[in-house]
């Protein structure tokens, strides 16, 4: 029974190794978060395999399927829609439950590559010899912690948010801690890629004579850093 994981480009189709485009046309099966994603890229490298999604709104009977389907000994690849399947991604509550499920007997392979976070820190200019990945920044429930958690890392700091609530998010950061030194990511590895550096109220004015779209990666400088 083998599962591979496999990361997938963030936006460049080209952004793929070599090794996963060979397992991607030898498995049985492709598990991805949205086909029509995931088909985008197979039909990219002329590679035609079934397909079906697991997202996280996928109840049992999906993950019941996966299973009956390693039990078969079928090979299955897990695709997210962008980047390392299971950072921030329904990729590892399905790993979490074919690892109870199967222990040992199951061969879970991972396929390293893209992701969202790492290509970020590489270019930041900010400390990356440790650092504190939060994920997606709280709608509501939790924010204010959230942000307090932020302000009190003398490390570096990652988190994502969405384009439309960046400039909110912007805009607490800077109540909260106007000295922090930022960096923005939009549209990472795509064709209008861009990169913002600066204190938040500068980057605020930044975004605000821009074109803006995409999902953003933020990228904090620890309390400390000069």
């Amino acid at each position: 029974m083998n599962l591979y994981v496999i990361a997938t480009p963030i936006g460049n189709l080209e952004d793929i190794t070599i090794r996963a485009l060979n397992i991607l046309k030898i498995v049985d099966f492709i598990v991805c978060e949205d086909t029509r994603v995931t088909k985008r890229l197979l039909e990219h490298y002329q590679i035609s395999k079934p397909l079906f999604s697991y997202h996280q709104h996928s109840g049992e009977r999906v993950i019941e399927k996966i299973k009956e389907l390693l039990k078969a000994d079928q090979s299955i690849a897990y695709l997210s829609d962008a980047g390392t399947p299971g950072i921030s991604d329904p990729g590892g509550k399905l790993v979490e439950t074919l690892v109870k499920e199967f222990d040992d007997n199951l061969k879970i392979i991972p396929l390293p590559g893209p992701s969202a976070i790492l290509a970020a820190l590489s270019v930041s200019g900010f400390p990356t010899d440790s650092f504190l990945f939060l994920g997606f920044v709280p709608n509501k429930k939790g924010r204010q912690t959230y942000l307090k958690q932020i302000a009190e890392q003398n490390i570096t700091v990652v988190c994502y948010e969405s384009v439309y609530r960046i400039e909110k998010f912007l805009n607490e950061i800077d109540l909260l801690m106007p000295k922090r030194k930022l960096m923005l990511g939009r549209e990472l590895t795509k064709k209008f890629e861009c990169l913002y550096r600066g204190y938040p109220h500068e980057i605020l004015v930044k975004l605000k004579n821009d074109k803006v779209k995409g999902e953003f990666v933020i990228v904090f400088a620890p309390a400390n850093f000069k």
